[in-house]
């Protein structure tokens, strides 16, 4: 089947393809989608797995009759998290897919696509070959005698026991945890990875449920921590970790129910990366805090900048040679875990470095050293042109008597010596994104809002 333009623009992304499921991600769409992927990564066989939505296990079926009628093989791992198909990417050694649609409401799904040991496909290494077969509609002519087939594996208790060993747990001190599933797939992985710790777990939302019943999987929306933060007082316990959809992402909550900057995780990840492996180099977006470099510094390694989005991280990640990289989104990737990223792996290490801190030593106080500056966290306003815009403020800035530097590697990054914002377009909406960081919270919200009142007057 050609599919038209307009339409495939709607749902292949710059990373992923994600779509509404009644609209776009069809058990066809799905099935064509599976054809295309075979051609692209031309491997004897392929690894599957799902999140909780609803519509995932027709669309998996589907997506794996695509690929079977290419003459390529499927092993199905069932329900997991994005992490753990990039695990089995690895641990098989061969190319994978992942059907959810990590935080995005429950009509939607999506597909996360990997090469071989994690390796990401994105729009300049795959997805643009997978939009030309759909368009075109020039799928290879299928061998009816060499037609592949689907088997099932369960890979859910190695999976548990690859994190463990990559970071061990077992011997510090006893810890309570709330952990808030959101009803995604960390209430499927939570359970085995968390087992045999010295934690009390307290669970939140463990049933798997792709209609979101409590609140949306979305834990960089303030508004979906509201209950995890609750329990944590009221549990009066040490932290609480809390997952998107995907559980590929992880953030926290500190003892006092505070919600913690996504980049303070960065930074005392890279301290312990850092023990390690002396000097190495790690990758912080360009919207962390600047006590992520600092402290990458500080501590001998060396810091390299990256746009914002997994497949710029990895594939620096990949070149350079970095043992680390946090993204301010609650991303954290691992070169020992074929680079890609994973919420689990985050969490064994908040639970390792707590852990081995003095008895009584409290999250905040473990993270205090990093709480340097104040960010606003993402500020998004719909403009009807984009890069105009961006144009218009950069050109507001380039004469302020406190300008260090303009850099534009990812928008319009503006840099001072008290205070640093970034302008982003979103890739998928007219939405501008701002992100603004300063040495004080009064310096923080002063320019918030000044480029606010800014952006109002050109939108």
């Amino acid at each position: 089947m050609k599919y038209e333009l307009n339409f495939i623009d709607q749902i292949i992304k710059a990373y992923d393809v994600r779509g509404l499921v009644e609209n776009y991600l069809t058990p066809k769409f799905a099935f064509d989608i599976g054809q295309a992927f075979a051609m692209l990564v031309k491997s004897e066989c392929i690894v599957i797995g799902h999140d909780m939505r609803p519509s995932s296990p027709e669309l998996v079926r589907a997506f794996s009759e695509g690929v079977n009628l290419q003459g390529t093989n499927v092993i199905n791992i069932g329900l997991c998290s994005t992490d753990q198909l990039y695990f089995a990417t690895g641990r098989l050694e061969m190319p994978g897919s992942m059907f959810t649609a990590s935080h995005n409401p429950a009509p939607y799904n999506g597909i996360k696509m990997a090469r071989a040991f994690a390796k990401p496909i994105g729009r300049d290494s795959g997805l643009d070959f997978i939009r030309e077969v759909l368009i075109n509609g020039n799928y290879d002519v299928p061998d009816k005698n060499k037609a592949g087939s689907t088997t099932f594996q369960d890979l859910l208790d190695e999976y548990a026991q690859f994190l463990n060993e990559l970071v061990d747990c077992k011997k510090i001190r006893p810890l309570k945890v709330v952990i808030d599933a959101g009803n995604g797939m960390a209430g499927h992985t939570a359970p085995k990875i968390f087992a045999n710790l010295p934690i009390e777990v307290i669970p939140m939302f463990f049933e798997l449920d792709g209609t979101f019943p409590n609140h949306e999987a979305n834990p960089i929306d303030a508004a979906n921590l509201v209950d995890l933060q609750e329990s944590v007082i009221a549990n009066q316990a040490d932290l609480g970790l809390a997952f998107d959809g995907d559980a590929d992402r992880c953030f926290l909550v500190d003892e006092k129910g505070d919600l913690v900057d996504p980049s303070l995780l960065s930074a005392l990840i890279a301290q312990r990366e850092l023990v390690k492996n002396p000097g190495a180099t790690i990758i912080y977006s360009l919207i962390s805090s600047r006590i992520v470099p600092e402290t990458i510094s500080a501590d001998g390694g060396k810091p390299l900048r990256s746009r914002v989005g997994h497949s710029f991280i990895k594939a620096m990640m990949a070149e350079s040679g970095a043992v680390f990289a946090g993204e301010h989104s609650g991303h954290f990737y691992f070169e020992e875990f074929w680079g890609a990223d994973s919420g689990a792996l985050a969490a064994l290490h908040t639970l390792a470095a707590l852990g081995a801190a003095e008895t009584g030593t409290t999250l905040s106080q473990l993270l205090s050293p990093y709480a340097k500056y104040v960010q606003s966290g993402e500020i998004n306003t719909k403009v009807s042109d984009i890069q105009e815009v961006i144009s218009k403020v950069k050109s507001n800035y380039l004469n302020h008597p406190d300008l260090l530097e303009i850099d534009e590697l990812d928008g319009l990054m503006v840099i001072s010596k008290k205070w640093w914002f970034n302008l982003r377009g979103s890739n998928t909406e007219p939405l501008l994104r701002l992100n603004v960081e300063g040495d004080t919270g009064a310096i923080m919200t002063s320019m918030r809002d000044e480029v606010l009142e800014m952006i109002a007057k050109l939108k």
